[in-house]
């Protein structure tokens, strides 16, 4: 738990990436944790810090190994509604972090899942998702064993989603070139995922109405 106000009204939670096996344990200083700093960090400026809490999953293993990741942030997401009550959520994940946060979206507390270079790989499930607010950033290139951004987006609308697609023209998956941008759109993401009716018109509303990819 990185921020815990007094009075708590909504949670933001990351979710850094992982390799596909690794069963390691996690450590704070490994490259996949620090990627997500300067993110988180700047989504957390979307939100009122005076009542939402900033939070991350610490994952046991640095990997997928075959969903511990997502098995690790269902429970982390149990130990919040503990400690904090019925409180909405926004999963923001980067890689296999994705992955996780999207898997978890099933839980009844998460409102939406802002996504960062997901790993998506063919045939991933997508599980119900009536409610929810789905939002896949991706850069120019997806690895071919990958599900393109927009299959998985018009997936999620048939679980019943509000989902979108974003591209980062030249981005890659480490989010290093055009960084502010990545930065920039998750916390526009974030901000519009708890507050969805303040009326902002941004690349991600446009984004949650569009058929197409939205290309920055």
């Amino acid at each position: 738990m990185r921020h815990s106000p007094e009075r708590i009204q909504a949670a933001l939670v990351t979710l850094h990436g992982g390799p596909a096996a690794d069963h390691h344990p996690v450590r704070p200083w490994q490259l996949s944790a620090l990627r997500m700093r300067p993110v988180a960090r700047i989504a957390a400026s979307a939100v009122p810090l005076e009542t939402t809490l900033l939070g991350q999953v610490r994952y046991r293993q640095r990997g997928w190994n075959e969903g511990a990741a997502e098995v690790d942030t269902l429970w982390a997401l149990s130990e919040l509604n503990r400690l904090t009550g019925d409180v909405p959520v926004v999963l923001l994940g980067h890689a296999m972090g994705a992955r996780a946060a999207l898997r978890a979206a099933v839980h009844p507390q998460v409102l939406g899942v802002v996504t960062l270079a997901p790993w998506l790989p063919k045939k991933e499930r997508v599980s119900p998702l009536t409610g929810r607010s789905i939002l896949i950033m991706h850069g120019d290139s997806v690895p071919p064993t990958d599900t393109e951004p927009m299959d998985f987006v018009q997936q999620a609308r048939a679980a019943g989603a509000r989902a979108g697609a974003l591209v980062v023209h030249g981005g890659g998956p480490r989010m290093l070139h055009r960084a502010g941008v990545w930065q920039d759109l998750a916390a526009r993401a974030v901000g519009q995922v708890l507050r969805p009716d303040n009326g902002e018109f941004s690349p991600v509303s446009q984004a949650w109405s569009s058929d197409r990819p939205l290309v920055i």
